[in-house]
């Protein structure tokens, strides 16, 4: 049967409409959101079914990729008649330059780019659409299934190392990118994600920086103590650092000085402390003091001595970032000299400065977590003032350090302008 010209533009018109929605369907079921969809579907039915569909999603593309091949080659085809009446034998080469540029316009581009801005409600509107044509499709699509499962077989696809909680934080960034979280929530988020990735080494305070009493210390030695650093606990040792008995809080000391009973001792206001080991995940170490009621853990090292201590609010900040009271000192690790050049204090993150100087570094290879454990290892040996080394493109210059450790250094970023 022979159409005429007008039925011929008429049928192509339609065709190209139903390739537009073939992959205008195809866009918006692979980008839509299943979270999103799992939100609505409590009280939209119809999001419901766009997750029924998704369940099986290889029936869905078969189905969609054979209809979408159908109205492309019966467009193309019909196109080649209709401009062959009109051009003869250049007709065919006419008809391949014409439907080239409407399929990828009405066919392709504009409907995948309509459907990528609202994948979800758009997924929702042509549920109807798509449960008709996988009806239709369904012989079709059981075979093109078979031998999908065969190719499989033969196929193995890699092992997937990925990390869920690296593609979590990547979503997050892109959804601050594209306005749907502010900065402090992305930042919040991203911290809960990583939380339970972190170790007690991470962020316990070290040995030497642990401000304790001993055991048998008067009250007027420990009420000094806490008057000079603010602490509202201390840690109790008996004999050295390394035997850590106890903790006493601020209030119970006063109280037993307001009492001015004769022979006070330290060991009347002593309350327990656990103890811990730097590989312990800070979320469990949370649980712990959780339900001993304690807000501090000694961490050990390996040889049972005290390789620091770590605080209830250590690790909440590592959520909430640092909380500083009226009595805290806010401590600024770096000091702006120039464009190029910072000095930085050597109890900063290692990774918190090379984030901060956009250099790619992996601090899973190392042990150590601060700045001066960085510079001890790229020298080898315990540095001296006026030490310099290179890493990368910074220029690392020692300017304080004693005889146990870096203090401070002075960075230089080298080819700064190019970077």
């Amino acid at each position: 049967m022979n159409l005429s010209n007008t039925a011929l533009i008429v049928i192509l018109i339609l065709l190209i409409l139903f390739s537009g929605l073939f992959s205008a369907v195809e866009t918006a079921y692979s980008s839509a959101s299943r979270i999103r969809l799992k939100a609505m579907s409590g009280h939209d039915a119809k999001a419901d079914g766009v997750l029924s569909i998704l369940e099986d999603y290889d029936r869905f593309i078969s189905a969609v990729l054979i209809g979408n091949n159908i109205v492309n080659i019966l467009a193309a085809t019909l196109a080649t008649v209709y401009f062959t009446r009109l051009f003869s034998e250049q007709g065919a080469g006419i008809s391949t330059v014409v439907m080239t540029f409407l399929v990828l316009m009405f066919g392709e581009i504009a409907p995948k780019t309509i459907a990528k801005k609202m994948p979800e409600s758009f997924a929702m509107k042509t549920l109807g659409f798509v449960q008709f044509f996988q009806f239709l499709l369904t012989p079709l699509t059981w075979i093109f299934s078979g031998w999908q499962s065969l190719v499989s077989r033969f196929v193995k696809p890699d092992n997937d190392e990925s990390d869920i909680s690296d593609e979590l934080i990547t979503m997050v960034d892109e959804a601050q990118k594209e306005g749907d979280l502010k900065a402090h929530e992305s930042d919040l988020i991203s911290a809960a994600i990583e939380f339970n990735d972190l170790e007690v080494r991470d962020i316990l305070t070290p040995r030497v920086n642990v401000v304790a009493v001993s055991i048998t210390s008067s009250l007027e030695e420990a009420e000094k103590v806490f008057r000079n650093n603010s602490y509202s606990r201390l840690p109790v040792y008996e004999t050295n650092i390394d035997n850590i008995v106890g903790v006493i809080h601020e209030k119970d000391l006063y109280n037993l000085v307001m009492t001015k009973e004769p022979r006070q001792s330290l060991r009347r206001i002593i309350k327990p402390v656990i103890y811990t080991n730097e590989n312990v995940k800070i979320f469990t170490l949370l649980k712990q003091l959780q339900y001993a009621k304690l807000h501090l853990a000694v961490v050990l090292d390996e040889y049972g001595g005290t390789a620091g201590i770590i605080t209830i609010e250590d690790i909440i900040e590592e959520l909430v970032g640092e909380i500083y009271d009226e009595h805290d000192t806010v401590q600024e690790y770096y000091e702006r000299i120039n464009d190029h050049t910072w000095l930085v204090k050597c109890n900063a993150d290692i990774d918190d400065m090379m984030e901060r100087f956009g250099v790619e570094y992996d601090g899973d290879e190392y042990d150590f977590i601060t700045v001066s454990g960085w510079v001890i290892h790229e020298l080898d040996r315990i540095p001296q003032a006026g030490d310099t080394f290179d890493y990368k493109n910074l220029h690392v210059t020692v300017t304080k350090a004693d005889q146990r450790k870096v203090n401070e250094i002075r960075v230089e970023i080298q080819d700064a302008e190019k970077e």
